[in-house]
């Protein structure tokens, strides 16, 4: 279908003499005898489109550059026009402007002329589905990689948990837990942001939108940037609303936006300067200014910094670290959610402001906080927790942990292994690896769901993988919550005290 040539002349013989020469030719085409048909057509994909210039009435034009319009940024669909002989009309001269890669053949046309023409343009085609190819590669390749990143990482943030339990009051254990914390938290964004340009490219990211307000939203900002302002002391000054703003938003996703923009004004900024972050709301748009004393941007740098994997130098002499992905998020994210990023500088040394501007709603009252979940079951006894993860480190350091806060833990390597182990001891919840050898996580869970009383356990995937995809597979093979690795442990236990309050309510009952 891709390589075919589709041909649009409705009138008139030159629909049927075209395919009959690329037919000659040995080149495939299909002829639309309606719009509706070379709409139609065009959804199944073509190499090119050759059509002719009286064909171009508000209809053809209109489907046409809708189509050329609307194309992936690989896509540079070609557009052959056979006009008439003579000077350019206004069809032929609203087409150039409009229609894109567009190429005029006055007639009558050589037929070796046409034949060459096309085989030109179809060899340019084809690269351009190299280039899909390759971007489809690249999104496998790091989503792959964000599983195996993520993988070991699980391990290492439940190994240092475990360091704080045991050690609580031990300085230099202190100081090893937070510099490995900070470390993996660091990682962790980095593959997080390495999955997020696969999602966003590849078109798998959809908004979780729910009421949130700015004052949570920034408590988890500051949260995630408080450390390393605090390295290089320099004071985060907050100026937000008295009142309380609520936005519909992906709270994830809104968290990514001002976290990532904080985070690059406190890596530009020398130690012992300044950030301050100020909020307004006008009407219903939120406007938040990060302005910055850091090394300033060169006027030409503000359009380069906002691209994805930029690592352009910002002033001359000053190149930055990291991947170069944070900026292109947050004003994708943004854009997403219907607002906008835009950057000011007043020049080299004179610092930076980033302004965010996001639709908000007129809505009152927080969410409830979820309480935490106590290590007791509804009847009194310790909650039974089975884990499963073919990585023993991961799977034993995660048991340690949850049995430090009083759960009764047991940890198996492989499906087989617990699914005879929840019908042997059936547990309260189940903690599960996805990627196993042989059985893997989703037919396991989906052979304990079968087995009588199975419905009232709690089942958690654990996985490397967050793409959309393996999410609705978790939800079909019977588990009742997604989690990516690595994952805090509060998460689970919150989590596990959303189920205890629902069953205590329906016992109620």
């Amino acid at each position: 279908m891709e390589t075919r040539i589709l041909i649009y002349a409705p009138t008139g013989q030159d629909g049927p003499l075209a395919a009959k020469v690329l037919a000659l030719a040995q080149i495939d085409s299909h002829v639309c005898a309606t719009l509706a048909d070379l709409a139609d057509q065009l959804e199944l994909g073509a190499g090119a489109v050759l059509t002719v210039e009286e064909a171009l009435g508000p209809g053809g034009f209109k489907l046409l550059q809708d189509c050329v319009a609307r194309q992936p940024d690989w896509s540079d669909l070609p557009i052959i026009l056979l006009t008439h002989r003579g000077a350019d009309s206004a069809t032929v001269r609203q087409a150039v402007a409009a229609l894109g890669n567009l190429n005029l053949m006055e007639r009558p046309v050589r037929t070796l002329t046409l034949i060459t023409a096309l085989h030109s343009t179809l060899r340019a085609r084809n690269k351009q589905y190299q280039v899909r190819e390759a971007a489809r590669r690249k999104d496998e390749f790091l989503a792959s990689l964000g599983h195996e990143l993520r993988n070991p990482l699980a391990p290492i943030r439940t190994s240092v948990s475990l360091l704080t339990h045991l050690y609580p009051d031990a300085a230099p254990v202190a100081r090893i837990r937070d510099m490995v914390e900070r470390q993996v938290r660091l990682l962790t964004r980095l593959v997080d942001d390495l999955l997020d340009v696969a999602r966003i490219t590849s078109g798998k990211i959809k908004l979780q939108r729910q009421l949130v307000t700015l004052a949570s939203v920034m408590n988890h900002v500051s949260e995630l940037c408080s450390q390393a302002a605090a390295a290089k002391r320099i004071h985060v000054a907050w100026q937000l609303p008295a009142s309380e703003i609520m936005l519909n938003a992906d709270y994830a996703r809104v968290v990514q936006i001002f976290a990532n923009i904080l985070s690059n004004a406190i890596k530009f900024t020398p130690q012992g300067g300044n950030v301050v972050v100020r909020a307004a709301v006008d009407g219903d748009v939120l406007t938040v200014a990060l302005r910055d004393s850091g090394i300033g941007l060169e006027a030409e740098a503000i359009p380069r910094i906002f691209r994805m994997f930029e690592q352009s130098n910002t002033v001359v002499g000053q190149f930055s670290s990291g991947l170069g992905i944070g900026l292109s998020l947050s004003r994708q994210f943004a854009e997403m959610h219907g607002g906008t990023v835009d950057a000011h500088s007043e020049g080299p040394g004179r610092g930076s402001e980033f302004v965010i501007r996001l639709p908000v709603v007129n809505a009152g009252g927080a969410r409830e906080p979820v309480p935490l979940a106590s290590p007791a079951a509804a009847d009194g006894r310790k909650m039974k927790v089975l884990v499963v993860d073919d990585n023993t480190d991961a799977a034993d350091s995660l048991a340690a942990l949850l049995e430090i806060d009083g759960f009764d833990v047991r940890a198996v390597y492989d499906g087989a292994a617990a699914v005879a182990m929840a019908i042997e001891n059936q547990p309260d919840m189940i903690i599960m690896d996805l990627g196993m050898p042989g059985m893997d996580g989703y037919e396991t869970a989906r052979a304990i769901r079968q087995r009588p009383g199975a419905e009232r356990i709690l089942m958690l995937a654990l996985t490397g993988w967050g793409q959309s995809d393996a999410r609705r597979r978790t939800v079909e093979a019977g588990f009742d919550h997604h989690l990516v690795k690595p994952v805090e442990l509060e998460q689970i236990i919150r989590l596990a005290g959303a189920r205890q309050n629902r069953e205590q309510v329906q016992a109620a009952r």
